[in-house]
């Protein structure tokens, strides 16, 4: 049995050697992703392990029981030699007994212990920790109450951005699972691809952070706590020009009723004629004289609720607040990652089905190579843009899918998109639909291919203008008899039950 001196050398030997072992695998030349990470991994366990034995070293020297001390106290006495050859036979029968005790196998040479890959758990879609598999949480997104139906591309570039979802959706429980869930996966994608990064000092800041901006009301769409509709987007429609609700249900369709009461944190239920009669009773009403009936739970505004409520309401609305910011926190710790993510996704669209079976014939062989190029310069003269396998595309498929085409749009801020699928995508993104709010303009199929504001509003005044004449088929619907005569639909009809045509 060791002594406790031997244990304390035994530990700093165990630490120095693993120091040497990590030093020896930073001077190796890093030339694959798939390398960096497995270094990183190895790393990681060798500070580990140091952690362990620094931590069996402060238990020994802090000797809480007096052991370490007694033990030098036996040794440096009146009678060393006694105490020396009483030792010894103490040791020496100790392995009489137990001859195997004690015994350790070699340890590998430090050559190969840098050369260890560690098994790490990624799905296909990760690619090695190169991108993020967010597949699962997308369709629980798109499918759920609380989101909206989008392109895949365009969840991950929107990933953080929850200011479009109206808060009464917010301060469900299933929103709030959902960003648990996210931000487990996260973290876990974070501990798996970035190991020497130390994450809970970064959350816990991320935390500290927070909790002096709600304190602050400086949460960004948050800042009345959770309690209350301030935070909720505003009306889209214009009360003042209709006179009545009827005028109003004949003029705006239903989604747009629905819209606009989901905006203020109003019930929108009932029939389109019950929704234009809530909405316009809100014309020229603040929405805290309102009856407290009429708002979806969690959105009643702060003067009509009772401390309690508003307490509860407030400790719900900081739960759901803190997930967000957890969430938009890692977003921006994997950012890379997911600007990667973001990059492969568009890739793939542009890849035929042959290309995709192609790859995934290939891509066992790409894992397996270690000689991956992604850190040789590239020459690209032309600045095309990169396939799936790093290198520029063919300037072929590049004119072929009209990439050399310029496409700006002054709705957007005069952002230019490149292709005219990226331009024809971009009427459908966050941006675009941005600008068309600020100019107070719907953005329907008829304004599809329009990117100057001033065409924006012209068309939108021609469209108001047509929607003011109502069609009637009984009169303006036209009908021809056999002797060429013409007759409005209703004349037509009677003319010919009577038998007449």
């Amino acid at each position: 049995m060791a002594t406790l001196l031997e244990q304390t050398r035994a530990s700093h030997e165990e630490m120095e050697k693993l120091e040497r072992i990590v030093v020896k695998d930073f001077q190796q030349e890093i030339k694959s992703h798939k390398q960096r990470l497995f270094q990183g991994h190895r790393v990681s366990l060798r500070l580990d392990a140091v952690q362990t034995a620094a931590g069996k070293l402060q238990k020994i020297y802090d000797d809480k029981d007096n052991s370490r001390r007694d033990e030098i106290a036996a040794i440096g006495g009146q009678n060393v030699f006694s105490a020396f050859y009483e030792r010894l036979k103490e040791a020496r029968e100790y392995h009489r007994r137990f001859p195997t005790a004690g015994l350790t196998e070699v340890r590998d040479d430090p050559e190969d212990q840098v050369k260890e890959e560690p098994r790490i758990e990624f799905s296909g879609e990760e690619g090695v920790g190169r991108y993020l598999d967010l597949h699962l949480f997308y369709h629980e997104f798109v499918n759920s109450s609380f989101g909206r139906p989008m392109e895949y591309l365009e969840y991950i570039q929107q990933l953080d951005e929850f200011s479009n979802i109206p808060r009464q959706h917010r301060m469900t429980k299933a929103y709030s699972e959902y960003l648990e869930k996210v931000c487990e996966y996260m973290k876990g994608f974070h501990e798996r691809t970035l190991p020497l990064t130390y994450l809970p000092a970064i959350l816990e800041k991320m935390d500290s952070e927070f909790e002096e901006a709600w304190e602050g009301q400086q949460v960004p769409g948050w800042e009345d706590k959770g309690c209350g509709v301030e935070g909720h987007v505003d009306s889209t429609v214009d009360l003042e020009g209709y006179e009545s609700a009827q005028q109003l249900l004949d003029t705006i369709d239903a989604d747009s009723l629905k819209s606009t009461l989901t905006s203020l944190g109003l019930k929108c239920g009932g029939t389109p004629q019950q929704r234009a009669e809530r909405l316009f009773a809100t014309k020229g009403v603040p929405l805290e004289s309102l009856p407290k009936k009429w708002f979806v739970s969690g959105a009643v505004p702060a003067s009509l609720a009772t401390e309690e409520q508003a307490q509860k309401q407030q400790a719900k609305g900081k739960q759901v607040a803190l997930l967000e910011a957890r969430v938009s926190g890692m977003v921006g710790q994997l950012a890379e990652a997911i600007r990667n993510t973001a990059d492969n996704v568009e890739k793939k669209l542009v890849r035929t089905t042959e290309e995709r079976i192609e790859e995934l014939e290939e891509e066992d062989d790409v894992m397996e190579n270690d000689s991956d190029e992604e850190d040789e310069i590239i020459y690209n003269p032309l600045k095309l843009p990169l396939g799936w396998d790093g290198k520029p595309i063919p300037y072929w498929l590049y004119k072929l899918h009209g990439l050399n085409q310029e496409f700006k749009c002054e709705i957007c801020g005069n952002e230019s998109y490149w292709g005219r699928r990226a331009y024809e995508r971009h009427f459908r993104e966050a941006r675009h639909q941005h600008g068309m709010r600020c100019l107070k303009v719907p953005n329907t199929k008829a304004f599809l291919e329009v990117t100057k504001i001033e065409d924006a509003v012209a068309l939108a005044k021609h469209v108001d203008d047509i929607k003011e004449f109502t069609w009637n088929p009984e009169e303006q619907e036209e009908h021809e008899d056999q002797d060429g005569n013409v007759y409005s639909k209703k004349t037509f009809q009677d003319l010919r039950r009577q038998g007449l045509i």
